[in-house]
């Protein structure tokens, strides 16, 4: 017999799964997020949908892409969402702890804001 999992269902296990990867207890995400345990639990357990914002604040407590959330959501297409491979394949890999991951992602959010900044790296060192 097969059943079919809401979005809802793979939202709440996605962030729980986050969260005990995090090393967070279910009162310390509420806590960052800026919301209640009860409903923290309740979204874990796929009874309430929340709502973009609150998303929005559980992504940045559990350092992953509100987009990857949004689509689990139901919120965002699949095919809609921007490409995030650098920060999701981090967030994913089971081989690097959450503070390895932290770092990775600062060094690499670093390089794209000077980048973005106008400062290309260059291919060689002409500055001898």
């Amino acid at each position: 017999m097969t059943s079919k999992r809401s979005p809802l269902d793979s939202l709440g296990g996605f962030i729980a799964e986050q969260r005990r990867s995090a090393e967070l207890s279910l009162r310390q995400l509420a806590a960052k997020a800026g919301v209640s345990n009860p409903y923290l639990s309740q979204i874990e357990r796929g009874l309430r949908k929340p709502s973009a914002e609150v998303l929005q604040q559980l992504a940045k407590a559990l350092r992953v892409s509100a987009e990857s959330l949004y689509v689990r959501a139901g919120i965002l297409d699949e095919e809609d969402r921007p490409p995030t491979g650098v920060e999701e394949a981090v967030q994913a890999d089971p081989l690097i702890n959450e503070r390895q991951k932290r770092v990775l992602l600062d060094v690499y959010t670093s390089f794209v804001n000077e980048n973005a900044a106008g400062h290309r790296p260059s291919n060689d060192s002409k500055e001898k």
